[in-house]
């Protein structure tokens, strides 16, 4: 997109994209193998040119922007909901971690790509009651959907259910238990002191509360320079291992952890990066070895967010 286009413009084509879409798309990705970003656009000039654009063009398609994240230089991440989300997450009982959908503006040798989490694809990882084909056609409408990514052969729905990476690796219904509380309020409250007071290097992003349920997710950063033990817990050092491909993962971040009544958990990083990474190799210059220490350096930091104990 030059500079020059107006964000009308982009409301316009969002208009009509999105009409054409949003019956073909209910059976777009029905069946078929699934990938676990969407490539949207690649835009002329730098994130700044086209944030306010993006904004009104998701708010234009029945988005609310929760919360914005800058992780390191060229990269930007809206993180956004709508009532069919909050919906949807209410019908799952651990379904919070689908309520924020997380959309990357990312710079490439002087463009700006427009990504975001195929949403379609963390219906099934996620194991959510209810569909979502409706959210897709809208993120589509709004940013475009120029190709799916992040695995060149993509996975089935039925694995995707039963999705873990290897033989000993955790699965979607293995999570960090960070800490436990007597009532869900007392377990919000000590969250968000711990991510107040950047505990274990891990900060508040947003908070996101799911209505008519006891559950609140919030979106966090993790990194060594605001006190974290290590580099292995940290935001940056983990995306310069594992988002190495021309087209930019930069919508796995931020981490999230959930209260469900009085507990703490978040989704163990051998699950949610390697669901977000299926094809990340387990040894080489880019692979799960070089985050070995990643899983308990996180575990961690993100127990102390909670105000939970650390096991040593």
């Amino acid at each position: 997109m030059k500079h020059s286009r107006s964000a009308f413009s982009w409301l316009v084509r969002a208009a009509c994209v999105w009409m054409l879409l949003s019956f073909s798309l209910v059976h777009a990705q029905d069946g078929e193998n699934l990938k676990p970003f969407v490539l949207g656009a690649v835009y002329e000039g730098p994130i700044s040119a086209h944030l306010d654009n993006t904004r009104t063009a998701l708010e234009g398609q029945g988005f609310r922007v929760v919360g914005e994240y800058q992780p390191y230089d060229g990269a930007h991440i809206l993180i956004v909901t709508s009532d069919e989300l909050l919906q949807v997450a209410a019908a799952s009982e651990r379904g919070g971690y689908i309520a924020p959908l997380r959309v990357s503006l990312t710079e490439v040798s002087g463009n700006t790509q427009i990504a975001y989490v195929n949403p379609i694809y963390l219906r099934h990882a996620y194991r959510l009651n209810g569909e979502l084909f409706s959210v897709s056609a809208r993120l589509a409408g709004a940013l475009g959907q120029r190709e799916f990514f992040g695995s060149e052969a993509g996975l089935p729905p039925d694995q995707l259910q039963r999705y873990n990476y290897t033989f000993g690796m955790e699965y979607f219904t293995d999570p960090y238990r960070l800490a436990s509380y007597r009532s869900h309020a007392d377990a919000v409250a000590a969250v968000e002191r711990g991510l107040a007071a950047n505990a274990g290097g891990v900060s508040k992003v947003y908070r996101l509360d799911i209505p008519g349920t006891q559950m609140t997710v919030f979106g966090v950063s993790m990194s060594q320079a605001r006190g974290g033990a290590s580099a292995h817990m940290d935001d940056a050092h983990q995306m310069s291992i594992v988002d190495f491909q021309g087209m930019k993962s930069t919508a796995y971040l931020p981490y999230e952890i959930l209260v469900i009544g009085g507990e703490v958990e978040a989704l163990h990083m051998r699950f949610r990066m390697a669901v977000h990474f299926p094809d990340l190799k387990m040894m080489g210059a880019n692979s799960f070895m070089r985050l070995r220490r990643s899983p308990n350096a996180i575990g961690e930091a993100l127990t102390k967010a909670a105000g939970g104990e650390v096991q040593r």
